[in-house]
C-alpha cells in the first residue's frame, strides 16, 4: 500500500462536495483517498467530429467548467474530413479525444486530480458535440484507502 500523507496539510474544499484535498493533490471523498477521478466517455450521434477547431473549443469550455487549468492543448485531424485526435494537458492532468466521424462516435478520456470535477465537464461535452446517446465510467485512480 502506498504511503498516505493526506492528513497532514489537508483542506476542505467545497463543503458541497464534501471532499478534501491534500498537499499531494491526492482527494478525499467518502472514506476514500485517491489520485484522481477519471472518466471514460462514449458518445454515440455525436456531431462536430471533424473540426479541430471546434473540438479544442469545446473541450476547453469543458476544462474550464471542471474548474481545470488548461497548459496545452494539441489536436490533429486525419485528412480532409477525416476523424481528430486531441488533447488539453491540465495542471490536473488531461482530456482528449479521439473521433470517427464515419460512425458518429466519439471517445473522451477525462483524468482530473485535485479540487476539479471531471463530472462538471460532461454537459458542456454533451451540449458542444450533442450525441443521440452518451455512456459514461468511472474509476479512482490511484485509491490508498
Amino acid at each position: 500500500m502506498p504511503k498516505d500523507d493526506h492528513a497532514a496539510g489537508s483542506q476542505i474544499v467545497g463543503p458541497q462536495d464534501g471532499i478534501s484535498v491534500g498537499p499531494d493533490y491526492f482527494i478525499e471523498r467518502d472514506g476514500t483517498r485517491y489520485a484522481g477521478g477519471h472518466l471514460l466517455l462514449d458518445m454515440w450521434g455525436a456531431r462536430d467530429l471533424t473540426d479541430p477547431e471546434f473540438i479544442e473549443n469545446t473541450l476547453t469550455r469543458a476544462a474550464e467548467a471542471s474548474g481545470a487549468t488548461i497548459l496545452h492543448a494539441h489536436f490533429h485531424q486525419f485528412g480532409e474530413g477525416g476523424g481528430v485526435s486531441g488533447v488539453l494537458v491540465l495542471a490536473e492532468s488531461h482530456i482528449s479525444i479521439h473521433t470517427w466521424p464515419e460512425r458518429d462516435f466519439a471517445a473522451i478520456d477525462i483524468f482530473m486530480c485535485g479540487a476539479c470535477d471531471p463530472l462538471k465537464a460532461v454537459p458542456a461535452l454533451e451540449h458542444g458535440f450533442k450525441p443521440a446517446e452518451s455512456k459514461i465510467s468511472e474509476q479512482r485512480r490511484g485509491v490508498i484507502s
